[in-house]
């Protein structure tokens, strides 16, 4: 398994299949991805490569990332390349729900066991000033969908923006009365071209778990294979919500987390300072001379990240390594 030096067990992989994306959110590249789809991503020869390596290291859960992952046309097969990999447990997409409507049979019968999807508001004119797409009808439309057809493994994704946490805790309680789901609230973090949306923008997530606790909500235990967030339930709400907050001090003293990106480099932490090149062992498949070195790269992987220093390391934008 991989250990890394402050007695971390790595079982969660993060993995970025496109950094192409067709939406234009302004916490991450508000004037849309410039230009179109890499030649260079990740093929699927050697995704299969890559999880498999991970997976004999002891990862147990994948979660594909982008941009848009949805965008790649294979998506359903690297999919299935993960949740067939022995070892693996479960397979998460994250994604913005644009192309969902029409492709989540395909995907949840390749293997998919949980959707991640960015709802950024409730009201269809501030997700259009966020994201810059009037799509939160469909968006709502096909959750609902997913949700009659008794598929309940769903976490929606906002970003905590100071103009709009207010309304959106508001919608969020009304949503999740009967809805089965889990609602999750993102801190905006500085990335490295993002300081002026940052000092305008920035809203602490104390400020949405201290509302949490006053009006009744309490925390659940966390399972071995979660992610940062912290959860919370109450007797009056069918839904959850969480809330994940880097600037909390003991926010990495729990990471299980690794991330690689559509072109095969891996980053030990999200705002690390250097990235890994795995491509060599991707190209030539192989498996066990990536094994040796993921034992050796987990040695280097940080306590903690910087960004109470203002130091986001290398990470320019959110799209970059999918977040």
């Amino acid at each position: 398994m991989l250990i890394d030096p402050y007695a971390r067990r790595i079982a969660y992989l993060r993995l970025s299949v496109t950094d192409f994306c067709n939406y234009r959110c302004v916490y991450c590249l508000p004037d849309g991805y410039q230009g179109c789809g890499s030649a260079d991503e990740l093929s699927l020869a050697e995704i299969r490569t890559l999880v498999a390596a991970f997976a004999a290291c002891g990862t147990e859960k994948i979660r594909l990332t982008g941009g848009e992952p949805t965008l790649r046309a294979d998506i359903a097969d690297i999919i299935r390349i993960c949740a067939s990999t022995p070892g693996i447990q479960k397979v998460a997409l994250t994604t913005n729900g644009h192309r969902l409507a029409e492709h989540y049979p395909a995907l949840l019968d390749a293997g998919l066991d949980q959707i991640n999807l960015s709802v950024d508001s409730f009201r269809a004119a501030t997700f259009q000033r966020l994201t810059g797409k009037n799509h939160l009808p469909a968006l709502l439309a096909t959750i609902d969908a997913l949700l009659a057809r008794g598929y309940h493994h769903l976490k929606l994704n906002a970003l905590l923006m100071r103009d709009s946490a207010t309304e959106l805790y508001e919608d969020t309680l009304a949503y999740l009365k009967t809805r089965p789901l889990t609602m999750r609230y993102i801190e905006l973090m500085q990335t490295g071209d993002n300081a002026a949306l940052y000092q305008r923008a920035h809203i602490s997530a104390a400020h949405i778990t201290a509302r949490l606790l006053a009006d009744g909500w309490q925390e659940r235990e966390r399972s071995p294979l979660a992610g940062p967030a912290r959860e919370y339930h109450h007797p009056d709400y069918a839904g959850r919500i969480g809330i994940i907050a880097p600037y909390e001090k003991t926010f990495c003293t729990k990471c299980n987390r690794l991330r690689v990106t559509a072109r095969g480099q891996m980053h030990l932490c999200l705002f690390d300072s250097l990235n890994y090149d795995l491509r060599s062992w991707l190209r030539a498949g192989d498996t066990e001379g990536l094994i040796a070195q993921l034992h050796q790269l987990i040695a280097h992987k940080p306590e903690r990240h910087h960004l109470h220093e203002q130091n986001p390391g290398i990470m320019r934008h959110l799209a970059q390594i999918g977040g």
